[in-house]
């Protein structure tokens, strides 16, 4: 039962109101859209229980990056109560979904990836492969996963006018 087999789905959904895109893991023996919240299911692979936690992990470690960059860089990403924000579209959501999806079958591909993930999360990858830090197979993944972290919103970037102090 540990290792039994688990859908690893990427669906769309919608709660009083407000849409989200959710990445998720459910038993092969339930439907994706039984649950109510959800409308539509755009990717869906039957993969291990271990397998599909792995690859969920990567998956939201990718997309957490990707937000926390363009948070701080003040571009205004709505923050849906459940799931990922709809201000992100579909086709981002299915090549990151892809990508680990896909990089998960070569053990030592998937073990490089995911390092240099992690790694991405405190420094942008373009600073190791400009500095020639990175050789081989792992400057190909790092160019890789860095693109996966490229997308910038069309909207204008947000910004805060602080009021003064004494006011």
């Amino acid at each position: 039962m540990k290792n039994s087999p688990k859908y690893l789905f990427l669906a769309s959904g919608a709660k009083n109101g407000e849409g989200f895109w959710i990445v998720g893991v459910k038993n092969c023996d339930e439907s994706i859209l039984d649950d109510n919240n959800l409308l539509d299911c755009h990717r869906k692979e039957l993969i291990g229980n271990e397998s599909a936690k792995e690859i969920l992990f990567a998956i939201n470690l990718n997309i957490n990056n990707l937000l926390n960059e363009l948070i701080n860089k003040n571009y205004l990403i709505e923050r849906p109560s459940m799931g990922i924000s709809f201000d992100f579209p579909l086709d981002l959501l299915e090549n990151i979904f892809d990508f680990w999806l896909d990089i998960y079958k070569n053990k030592e591909a998937w073990e490089t990836c995911l390092g240099l993930l992690k790694l991405r999360k405190r420094i942008p990858l373009t600073n190791l492969f400009n500095s020639d830090s990175l050789k081989g197979n792992s400057k190909k993944w790092a160019m890789k996963v860095e693109n996966l972290h490229t997308y910038v919103p069309n909207s204008f970037r947000f910004k805060k006018i602080n009021d003064p102090m004494w006011k």
